[in-house]
């Protein structure tokens, strides 16, 4: 049996309004992914493989993990979440979030227009998904262990597809996410199977409670 890890990125810049800005880390966002690197070292073994996408709060994630990926595959990076806020506007009328109870309303209307190509942003819905489980198919073999830090975009659709959800099920998935949040899955000939969900045991402490941030 193999086992593949998913990582989300650590607390991006929030307040961005393009994806230029919004990919860096916080201070916060720092912070998060050492706590999960320490976490990670004392409570897991070896990876056989490390991958990353290619996005810069990816590599800022997995550098302050202290883990090295010997790929970095842009298949795992993040929809352009702007690209289709824009297209919402223009082709829908939506007007884009400003606030994150905004953001719970927009991101399962947006991911139905985007799955009915109503909206493309700078690609489609099904281009994503395949990208995403051609990169992981490729990397994730029985009997290895491969750790991927992404985001969570692409954690949910992997769940998408291990648990057979349609696109409300995604977004209801992908909205409670945790920043360098933990997700695993048990990869066997017949398929993959979930084992953990968004775990944040690096961050359990009470006194770290205002770390545990989902955007």
């Amino acid at each position: 049996m193999g086992e593949l890890y998913l990582v989300r990125h650590g607390q991006a810049n929030s307040g961005a309004t393009t994806e230029e800005g919004y990919d860096r880390l916080s201070d916060l966002g720092h912070t998060q992914a050492a706590l999960l690197g320490n976490w990670m070292r004392a409570h897991e073994d070896p990876f056989d493989l490390v991958l990353s996408g290619t996005m810069r709060r990816h590599r800022e994630t997995a550098d302050g993990m202290g883990y090295a990926p010997e790929l970095f595959d842009e298949r795992l990076n993040e929809m352009e979440y702007f690209a289709l806020v824009r297209d919402m506007k223009v082709h829908h009328d939506v007007d884009p979030p400003e606030t994150s109870e905004d953001f719970v309303t927009h991101m399962p209307q947006t991911l139905a227009a985007w799955e009915q190509a109503t909206i493309n942003g700078v690609e489609s819905f099904a281009t994503f998904e395949t990208r995403i489980n051609d990169a992981l198919t490729e990397a994730a073999k029985p009997g290895k262990r491969v750790l991927c830090v992404t985001s969570g975009g692409v954690i949910s659709m992997v769940m998408r597809g291990a648990l057979g959800l349609d696109t409300q099920q995604m977004a209801n998935i992908l909205l409670p996410i945790f920043n360098s949040s933990l997700h695993k899955f048990r990869i066997r000939p017949e398929g993959t199977f979930l084992s953990a969900f968004n775990a944040i045991p690096h961050l359990d402490p009470p006194e770290l409670s205002d770390h545990r941030t989902h955007f």
